[in-house]
């Protein structure tokens, strides 16, 4: 898929276990398994967009994607780029939140002037690896964003196949009943973190974290 394609030019942050940045290198680059299952560790983030009946929003990856294609996963994850200067600022996380504004725009038809900052809700990092189809793969420092707005949904077809909002009583019997995998990053969020944020979405600050880097590998 030329689009695709066209995004593996797109520069990511290149950070050690600790969130330092160390140089860039190309999303292409990011997201090969070397022949020793190595993968360049790199900061990305996700997004978990809940409406105000306090139902997530899930989306499934296109089949054109080259990362994890026709995956469901969380509202929407991607990475801030290195070559967007505001999107490297750290104080707050900030450039992560920008760049969650940007890839929720893109991906989700969700226009720009209808999410600032603020609304993300930075919650912790986690560090996660997964070599994928042997091939393409993930290995980040992985922000994660919660966000709690009613807002209007257009999905990018290059980007996403299928949107649903589950509620949190039904959310293990989508679990069990979904016909597509689910991408590595999300299963580990829903194996150890996801219950406890959905059951306290108004007490969100309780679980900040800002020092510690969650390993989930």
């Amino acid at each position: 898929d030329p689009i695709q394609e066209a995004s593996l030019k797109e520069t990511c942050i290149l950070v050690n276990d600790q969130d330092e940045v160390i140089g860039n290198a190309s999303k292409r680059d990011c997201h090969l398994v070397a022949p020793n299952g190595d993968i360049p560790l790199h900061r990305a983030f996700s997004v978990f967009l809940f409406n105000t009946k306090g139902e997530l929003l899930l989306q499934k990856r296109s089949d054109t994607k080259i990362t994890f294609p026709g995956h469901f996963t969380n509202t929407c994850c991607s990475h801030p780029l290195y070559d967007i200067e505001e999107e490297r600022e750290e104080k707050d996380a900030i450039g992560v939140k920008l760049a969650a504004q940007r890839r929720l725009n893109h991906e989700l038809g969700i226009p720009k002037e209808m999410i600032i900052p603020n609304d993300f809700t930075y919650v912790t990092r986690i560090l996660y690896k997964s070599v994928g189809d042997g091939i393409w793969g993930e290995h980040e420092v992985d922000y994660i964003l919660i966000m709690f707005k009613d807002l209007p949904i257009n999905p990018n077809p290059e980007e996403v196949s299928e949107i649903c909002y589950v509620s949190k009583d039904n959310f293990q019997e989508f679990l069990d009943n979904v016909r597509a995998p689910i991408t590595p990053w999300f299963s580990l969020v829903v194996q150890k973190k996801l219950s406890i944020w959905w059951n306290n979405l108004g007490k969100l600050n309780r679980f900040q974290d800002h020092i510690n880097i969650h390993n989930f590998k």
